[in-house]
């Protein structure tokens, strides 16, 4: 149990039948009244934020989320198959659980499975891959002034804007999170 006191943030508790994460925490000492801790919730399975004040007394189970690498080894139809690198128990998710969040993943490349209970709920890829432009059109000498992009498709089938001077072949550093260009590999 853990009580509102010693919130901080990226802690997990269970509330309600539900699981979240402090996002933000701060603990509020009014002049009149007594003392409370503001806070944002994220629930973890699907993602809501709520804010909520507790009194510091209150407590919570603490909920243990796991997170633990798996290799990513091939899509089938809708399913995503990984391997756990210790055990090399498979694993196949759908597309429910795994969104968007693999579309700078390559097969073999290692990923994060969040799981509550033995149930996966999200996945974390790598925040920065290196991937090849398999098309885009191609550049023009002198366009690298404006800060100009063009689109480009990357190995995994993603589309990213890149900057003009980038050509098919050329491999490129993304950031996942946000799917942005950062630099050429």
């Amino acid at each position: 149990m853990i009580s509102a006191s010693e919130f901080r943030n990226g802690i997990t508790i269970e509330k309600d039948g539900q699981v979240l994460e402090i996002v933000e925490f701060q603990h509020v000492k009014p002049g009149k009244g007594s003392p409370f801790v503001r806070t944002k919730l994220k629930d973890i399975i699907n993602g809501g934020v709520t804010e909520t004040t507790f009194r510091p007394t209150e407590k919570f189970p603490q909920a243990h989320v796991e997170k633990k690498d798996y290799q990513y080894l091939y899509k089938d139809g809708d399913l995503y198959t990984y391997m756990d690198t210790e055990t090399y128990e498979q694993v196949s998710l759908g597309p429910d659980i795994v969104g968007n969040n693999m579309d700078f993943v390559k097969e073999n490349e290692l990923v994060k499975l969040d799981s509550y209970n033995g149930n996966v709920f999200a996945i974390e890829p790598p925040m920065f891959v290196e991937l090849e432009i398999t098309e885009t059109e191609p550049g023009f000498k002198g366009n690298t002034a404006t800060g100009a992009t063009k689109p480009a498709t990357v190995e995994t089938g993603a589309e990213i804007a890149v900057p003009l001077f980038v050509n098919i072949g050329d491999k490129v550093k993304i950031d996942t999170r946000t799917g942005e260009y950062l630099s050429r590999a």
